[in-house]
């Protein structure tokens, strides 16, 4: 039930991993649509909200020194009094505002349940008041998915499955592959058709092959042999049937790119084809069928990407048992539904997804878990509520008085950048004269009014939402790009950076305190949440932003000489992180992480200019015993401020594009001498990297 959307291009976000297509943005409303569902802002109530602690000298720990590790000075003493909850695998001050961010939504659901409304406060009070009741969820069961199963149950062979997976995507639910709407690289102005590889179960092509992921593949087995008997299979064939599922996967995964493919070469999402030409390619799943299913007319172009899976599927088609077939489908059918069904389901996911693959030890109170819905299948609706409760004009405008001192530093380095040349240089600065900022929420909301939900089922509701994005998302191919559209919600504490429209967008909820607060110095805000603006207008230039041109074209836009010299220079940041170890004998990878981590020397270097512009000629004010500068290195690095589980750490080392957050703490400001100067470290020191180990970019 997976909603068919691609996975990202060369999309970055400041934490975690974003999926740029299908993330509820949208159709923009009429101003009479806006007006006639947009309800009032709610009255919080603040005093149920909880508190996000900011930095203070008195968290510093006076037994560490900020010359040898910089997370432990600033973060070392709030780690040791702050476990990680036992529903969650990671927290931080990240996932402290993301739990406020909770709250407040908290409020806003049940108010819109209580209110009965229309528009947007209908949708979310519907998914709001049937994902609550639990009786009718546990009365219902595996009920409301039957008849779904029996259409799996029903396949006799290849061609079948062909057509019940054309049939499946086109009420919004993919398997095995993704479907979906991206700007062409050629012309980014303009929408087509993106398919690329999925259909794995596990974070990473590596979990079905390494040695050291055997315990996640066996609780992986485990996992779907307990669904499987859960869904009606009896217990010998449902324990058969999962290691088919799993020999299955595994065979996919052997033609599956691995996450530093596909985060490292963006190139692998652009294999253009004609449909005539795509037929040949897989002659048991025809294209032409599969566009007519999904009742759009077959484009004259689109990008079946990374050809050698989708060959491969193709020959699973005729080769692979029916039988076997039906176990996978059946499986990811009911895993993906599992979380919006009765309780023991629900608990099932839990038991791998979460605790098994990710060390969660308790699973979330029904009430996040049902926001979490909310947020996946109509996060913009939630944003509309969000935002007229938390975040006021002066706070946007403030926000883009900072976008734009960043954006004049940035320029000025660029002019100066002593190892690029002027052909080069002029291409930078035109991309530079492109960014869009996007700050707070869109000048537009998403039409929502063709919607229908009701307070009869949850997995209903749940399921008509997926197929009226995926209708929304069908309607975007061979069309102009809307450029006022969002790829995540307001109340989401992450920011993000699109090649494509070479835009910069930071929602409402990243821009709170402590992260952002108008109130506090400069060098405070220009320490997180400037250096996160500068983190997203650098992704604008790292190995895989550097890609995309002014107009936002996949296009090389580097002499050869300078292409040279970035390379040179990015290797020895890939090196840095190669160095760092997040758990005995797990390294990180940092040719995976390696656009993260110029954005972050680029973004923080480019803050740490705009912050002393900002304060032009005045004295430095010495706040809580500290200097300007030192505040501001002591606040970059309280943004990174986190702990995880050791499961959940090596899911994200093995499979995400960011560094372990401690590393990305230390790494930036240990390349930066007036890091070094704020506080008097010296050579030799484990803060200060000197000579040839010292990274300069941009």
């Amino acid at each position: 039930m997976a909603v068919p959307t691609i996975k990202p291009l060369a999309a970055g976000c400041l934490v975690g991993m974003l999926a740029l297509a299908g993330c509820n943005a949208g159709k923009p409303a009429t101003a009479e649509a806006q007006a006639a569902t947009t309800p009032p802002a709610f009255a919080l109530d603040e005093s149920k909200l909880p508190q996000v602690a900011g930095f203070s000298a008195n968290d510093l720990d006076a037994g560490k020194s900020a010359c040898a590790d910089l997370d432990a000075y600033v973060n070392g003493k709030w780690k040791a009094a702050n476990p990680i909850p036992a529903d969650r695998t990671d927290w931080g001050l990240y996932s402290a505002m993301s739990e406020r961010s909770l709250a407040v939504q908290h409020q806003l659901a049940e108010h819109a349940a209580a209110a009965g409304g229309t528009g947007v406060e209908k949708i979310i009070g519907d998914l709001w008041a049937t994902g609550m009741d639990t009786a009718k969820r546990n009365a219902q069961g595996i009920q409301p998915l039957q008849p779904r199963i029996a259409a799996v149950e029903g396949l006799t062979d290849g061609a079948s499955v062909a057509a019940f997976l054309r049939q499946a995507f086109a009420k919004g639910e993919g398997y095995v592959f993704s479907f979906g709407p991206s700007p062409d690289f050629k012309d980014s102005n303009v929408n087509i058709a993106y398919v690329t590889q999925d259909g794995l179960g596990l974070p990473d092509r590596s979990y079905y092959f390494d040695a050291d992921k055997k315990a996640a593949r066996d609780a992986y087995q485990a996992h779907v042999a307990k669904l499987l008997e859960m869904s009606g299979i009896a217990a010998a064939d449902a324990a058969q049937q999962a290691k088919d599922v799993l020999a299955f996967e595994t065979r996919l995964a052997k033609v599956s790119k691995s996450s530093e493919e596909l985060s490292r070469d963006t190139e692998l999402f652009y294999h253009p084809v004609s449909v005539a030409d795509a037929d040949k390619l897989t002659p048991h799943f025809t294209w032409s069928e599969f566009f007519a299913a999904q009742g759009i007319e077959a484009p004259a172009m689109f990008s079946l990407a990374m050809p050698e899976f989708q060959q491969e599927f193709d020959r699973m088609l005729a080769d692979v048992p029916v039988a076997t077939w039906k176990s996978y489908l059946r499986f990811h059918m009911v895993d993906d539904a599992a979380r919006y069904l009765s309780d023991d389901f629900a608990q099932q996911y839990f038991e791998f997804h979460n605790k098994a693959l990710n060390g969660q030890k308790e699973i979330q109170e029904p009430w996040k878990r049902v926001l979490g819905t909310i947020n996946r299948q109509v996060g913009e609706a939630m944003g509309q509520l969000y935002v007229k409760a938390t975040f006021p004009p002066e706070s946007k405008a403030k926000v883009l008085d900072m976008v734009q001192n960043m954006r004049d530093v940035l320029k000025a380095r660029l002019e100066k950048l002593e190892w690029m040349g002027d052909a080069t240089r002029q291409k930078a600065l035109e991309k530079w004269a492109t960014f869009t900022p996007k700050i707070g929420y869109p000048d537009k909301w998403r039409d929502w009014s063709g919607l229908q939900t009701s307070r009869d089922s949850y997995i209903g509701n749940v399921l008509a939402a997926n197929e009226f994005d995926y209708r929304w998302n069908l309607a975007k191919i061979g069309k102009p790009v809307d450029r006022t559209e969002w790829g995540m919600s307001p109340q989401t504490v992450n920011a993000y950076y699109n090649p494509q429209l070479n835009e910069v967008v930071f929602p409402a909820a990243i821009l709170q305190p402590p992260l952002f607060d108008p109130k506090a110095d400069d060098a405070l805000n220009y320490g997180n949440t400037g250096a996160t603006i500068g983190h997203e207008l650098m992704h604008g230039y790292d190995d895989q932003g550097s890609r995309f041109g002014p107009s936002g074209n996949f296009e090389n836009w580097w002499t050869p000489a300078d292409a040279k010299g970035f390379a040179e220079r990015s290797e020895k940041l890939v090196q840095q992180f190669n160095g760092y170890e997040a758990l005995p004998g797990v390294k990180v990878n940092g040719r995976l992480t390696l656009g993260e981590n110029i954005a972050d020397l680029g973004g923080i270097e480019v803050a740490y200019d705009a912050m002393k512009k900002a304060a032009g000629n005045t004295p430095d004010p010495m706040i809580e015993g500290m200097s300007r500068d030192q505040r501001f290195f002591a606040s970059f690095a309280l943004s990174w401020r986190s702990v995880m589980t050791p499961e959940s750490l090596k899911v994200l080392v093995a499979s995400n594009p960011h560094a372990p957050e401690n590393f990305r703490a230390i790494a930036a400001p240990s390349n930066m001498p007036q890091f070094a100067a704020a506080f008097q470290c010296k050579d030799g020191d484990p803060m200060v990297r000197t000579g040839d180990k010292r990274v300069v970019i941009w």
